[in-house]
């Protein structure tokens, strides 16, 4: 990320900026097909990760990437630290294999080894990505600035599948405390790995559906104060936050996490969201993503238009606190025309 880029983003989080920006969360389920190379190669030659950013860097120059150089493998990084199996594809995202068959099975739970990033996994094969690509990512005048984990519970859902977790919220609540004790800590040593390995970080991302596949009571209960544990671990950090399951009931607690940033699901008007969440979180969202794949540029910018128009209502008048986005991250087939019909808008509507 460039100084200019980071320097607007604080101020967007600070209500200080002066125009409306776009910011758009990218990772592989986009950027291979986008650049016309395969996954695989997307995963494991760095020069064809690192040119496929300089490519939407170039296409997409006002675009605020979140969160930007993301050295990752789909889902698979932090549960290969436990030892579940990965298949790659070479135009598909990575498959990840469950290890615990029964959320019933204790025994299994407590087996489970908390593992070191730096040494388990796939997690130190994307530290050396880091490290080897940081130079030259200065070399463009350009910093990592955040860096991602995958939340506790999507990280859960991945150890056991996701049905018995949530069965298990119901049947097995001891299990699942002490499953969600471990993939808590689990996300704060990866952060911390990441923060220490490329030390010029300074935002945490975690990306958590799963805690919003629960009521609000479970949600009390098997979330909220683990997701707040990771981010309080990070006092002094920017702290972006996404979950763009199509519920609302978690969204009144999103500020008492500490979250600087959310993303969320384009399936709930922002002016409602912002009513719901309050005036202290950045709102970044919420174009429907498929639309970018899908519709016509007309179409994608009378979209970005009313989402808007519908936030700027809602919030008195005024823009500030958006952050313009689609409703979680680029879709794949997301086409050059319709992201430049996005920003457009974004353009358009603050002069």
């Amino acid at each position: 990320m460039t100084d200019k880029h980071w320097s607007e983003l604080k101020k967007i989080v600070a209500r200080e900026n002066t125009t409306l920006s776009c910011g758009l969360i990218v990772d592989s389920p986009w950027m291979p097909g986008y650049c016309g190379v395969n996954n695989i190669d997307f995963f494991v030659r760095p020069e064809v990760w690192f040119d496929c950013y300089r490519k939407i860097k170039a296409d997409f120059p006002d675009v605020i990437f979140l969160p930007d150089w993301w050295a990752e493998y789909g889902m698979a990084a932090e549960p290969s630290g436990f030892g579940c199996k990965v298949e790659f594809f070479e135009n598909n995202l990575p498959t990840v294999f469950h290890i615990i068959d029964d959320i019933e099975d204790g025994d299994a739970i407590r087996r489970l080894q908390l593992p070191n990033p730096k040494k388990s996994g796939l997690m130190p094969l994307l530290l050396n990505l880091q490290r080897y690509m940081q130079p030259r990512i200065q070399e463009l005048g350009e910093e990592i600035r955040i860096v991602s984990a995958r939340g506790p519970l999507t990280i859960a859902s991945h150890l056991v599948g996701l049905t018995e977790l949530l069965v298990g919220v119901k049947t097995e609540d001891e299990n699942v405390h002490r499953l969600l004790k471990i993939t808590t800590q689990l996300c704060k040593d990866w952060l911390e790995a990441q923060l220490d390995n490329v030390k010029t970080a300074e935002g945490i991302l975690v990306l958590d559906d799963v805690c919003g596949f629960l009521d609000d009571d479970d949600y009390q209960e098997f979330a909220h104060s683990y997701m707040k544990d990771i981010f309080s671990s990070f006092g002094e950090t920017m702290h972006l936050f996404h979950n763009d399951t199509p519920n609302d009931f978690y969204i009144p607690h999103v500020e008492d996490l500490g979250v600087d940033i959310f993303n969320f699901t384009h399936k709930r008007n922002i002016g409602a969201v912002r009513q719901m969440i309050g005036d202290k979180v950045v709102l970044l969202g919420n174009v429907p993503p498929m639309s970018l794949a899908q519709k016509t540029a007309d179409e994608v910018y009378a979209e970005t238009s009313q989402v808007i128009s519908d936030y700027v209502t809602a919030n008195g008048g005024d823009f500030h606190g958006l952050l313009l986005s689609t409703g979680g991250g680029m879709p794949m087939g997301a086409t050059r025309e319709n992201t430049q019909s996005l920003i457009r808008a974004a353009k358009n509507a603050i002069r």
